[in-house]
């Protein structure tokens, strides 16, 4: 988080007037080109495609087909959405009544688009193996963006290679396109209120921090267009910057979460219902659905696991970013009180372990990590219920590097170790790489099982059969593995409540 001292410093930089100005993408001619393009999970059987252009539109389409050069079906809309400081107009369409596990493609309709391609979702309870990438704290590169531990001189300049390759977590991500099938990205997407850091932005505040949204999520497209992209809230993605109780300051459209809210709030699943046969479960199910508040807080379904994000930024008892929280950001709450540990607790009391026997829960604060900065709140808040209903996975970010602790309760790491614990493991992948640079790793916790803060990395998550499940630790520039690890879940109750 930049400081006053520091602003006070840079002035001087610029002081002279007019050269200071933000790297604003150019537009294209063809105002109707969809740009920034992402897909995600939006239900069962369904993808949702979402995209930005530079004009308005009455009505956004995708023809889709399971034929490059066959594009048959086609889906519309007809919303249109911006907000006060964007440049851009965000669209969403959904595709339904797919085939599951099936390759797809879809074209955008416009003069200026191309074909892509997606496999649709798994219906809950394939028992096929699948793997996912968990990207946290992954920032705009470039101009706004980053370097390792802010060395200027390891940045790469060329200027031949399209920005989203520059990128490393994201070379390696479009590099091993076939062997995973969606990401998860709690929190801290872009940066863009870390344009404060770039001298050049000091007197263009407003349109910088709109430029590196645009930037970041046009290079992450490669990606983002052919695997789901699923998201939930992190402390950047609150406001023009973060300088605490300044929030007032911020353009209108750059405060409470408003590009976030805009770009994801239609394009993320709500909780799915219940494929169980217990009536219960179906009840749970249902409720969690009424109480889920997408992009903030929902939960998904996917082959053998049940996927829940969450928001660790507002709406619970003294959230960072909350209007009480320490951060100072002044945000939310978007849920009524206690909506979303109702929620949470009503979708973990759904999950039949007979159907899908992995939970995981992702997002942005962790409560267990190397160093200082432990979200006490979040803990308070979430933990409990975690234990509770056999959460098996935790995945954090915020922390810039990458962690991996034994499976832990209330600060006592369970003595069954990865074979059937009854407490959650515990990662963090927040190494990705921002303008921020990487987390020194500091002093590690008895229950800490791996860290690595020496080059930029990330975890994927494999889902071997319905009692292991493998996490792999990846540093991005080389492929190389750091750390690998298996969790052993025997799952052998329907239903999980541990007391």
């Amino acid at each position: 988080m930049p400081s006053l001292s520091f602003l006070v410093k840079a002035l001087p930089v610029f002081s002279a007037g007019a050269l200071a100005t933000a790297s604003l993408p150019a537009k294209p001619s063809d105002l109707s080109t969809p740009t920034q393009v992402r897909i995600s999970v939006s239900g069962p059987n369904s993808i949702s495609v979402g995209w930005n252009t530079y004009q308005q539109s009455s009505k956004s389409c995708v023809s889709y087909g399971t034929s490059a050069s066959s594009l048959t079906q086609k889906s519309c809309s007809t919303k249109s959405d911006t907000y006060p400081s964007s440049r851009t107009w965000f669209h969403t369409v959904y595709l339904n009544n797919l085939t599951p596990a099936t390759k797809y493609y879809y074209k955008i309709e416009s003069s200026n688009s191309t074909v892509e391609e997606f496999l649709s979702p798994r219906v809950a309870g394939d028992k096929t193996p699948f793997a996912i990438n968990a990207i946290i704290d992954l920032g705009v590169y470039g101009a706004d963006g980053y370097t390792i531990q802010n060395d200027q001189s390891k940045r790469d300049l060329i200027p031949d290679i399209p920005p989203s390759l520059n990128h490393t977590t994201i070379k390696r991500l479009a590099d091993t396109a076939d062997d995973y099938e969606f990401i998860i990205h709690p929190g801290d997407l872009a940066y863009a209120d870390d344009w404060v850091l770039k001298p050049k932005n000091l007197f263009d505040g407003k349109n910088a921090f709109q430029a590196i949204l645009e930037q970041f999520y046009g290079q992450l497209e490669p990606i983002s267009s052919r695997k789901p992209y699923i998201v939930s809230p992190g402390n950047h993605e609150a406001a023009c910057q973060e300088i605490p109780h300044t929030t007032w300051t911020c353009p209108a459209g750059q405060k409470n979460f408003t590009d976030f809210m805009t770009r994801f709030s239609d394009n993320m699943p709500s909780a799915f219902a219940s494929t169980s046969k217990v009536n219960q479960a179906k009840i749970n199910a249902n409720r969690a659905q009424q109480l889920a508040k997408p992009p903030f807080w929902f939960s998904f379904e996917y082959g053998m696991a049940h996927i829940v994000m969450i928001n660790t930024e507002t709406d619970f008892a003294s959230a960072p970013d909350g209007p009480d929280g320490e951060a100072g950001l002044n945000s939310g709450p978007f849920g009524t009180p206690d909506q979303q540990l109702q929620f949470l607790e009503a979708d973990l009391a759904s999950v039949d372990r007979t159907v899908t026997p992995w939970v995981i829960v992702a997002g942005h604060r962790p409560w267990y990590t190397t160093g200082d900065g432990p979200c006490t709140e979040c803990q308070t808040a979430f933990e409990p219920l975690f234990y509770k209903y056999g959460v098996d996975l935790g995945v954090f970010g915020h922390v810039h590097n990458s962690q991996r602790f034994y499976p832990t309760y209330n600060g006592t790491q369970d003595p069954a170790g990865m074979r059937n614990p009854k407490a959650p493991m515990y990662i963090v992948s927040g190494g990705t790489g921002n303008i921020e640079g990487l987390s020194a790793v500091g002093t590690k916790p008895k229950n800490t099982a791996f860290a690595y803060a020496d080059d930029f990395s990330y975890a994927t998550i494999r889902f071997l059969d319905t009692q292991n499940l493998k996490v792999d630790f990846y540093r991005s520039s080389t492929g190389e593995l750091l750390d690998s690890s298996t969790l052993y879940k025997k799952h052998g109750d329907q239903f999980v409540l541990n007391n």
